[in-house]
């Protein structure tokens, strides 16, 4: 059994911060690439930041500059600290992982999702 759970939503005026945060936790060896996604009302999950093992980050273009993804591995925590918050922000923001379990039968990887935390960015 594994699970991402985020934590740190709420709504938050125009030009706020926030941060993100999404522990995993069950039978981990360690983990491979985190990211965060986003989905608002009618539109499609998009890519917010990824980070991976050795710290390479990537960032959509309509947050660069704003967002900061990081993580802690020895905490199995991904982080997104949220600065200068548009209305156009407003979403709910996933966590994402690609975990390495240990199990009794071996090692794996799993694609895993948070279930989300929802972020209101108001005017």
């Amino acid at each position: 059994q594994v699970q991402l759970v985020e934590s740190g939503g709420g709504l938050v005026q125009g030009g706020g911060s926030l941060r993100l945060s999404c522990a995993a936790s069950g039978s981990i060896f360690s983990i491979n690439d985190m990211a965060w996604y986003r989905q608002a009302p009618g539109k499609q999950r998009e890519l917010v930041a990824a980070i991976t093992s050795g710290g390479s980050t990537n960032y959509a273009d309509s947050v660069k500059g704003r967002f900061t993804i990081s993580r802690d591995n020895a905490k199995n925590t991904v982080y997104l600290q949220m600065n200068s918050l548009k209305p156009e922000d407003t979403a709910v923001y996933y966590c994402n992982a690609d975990l390495i379990l240990d199990l009794s039968s071996g090692y794996y990887t799993k694609d895993s999702w948070g279930q989300g935390t929802q972020v209101t960015v108001s005017s």
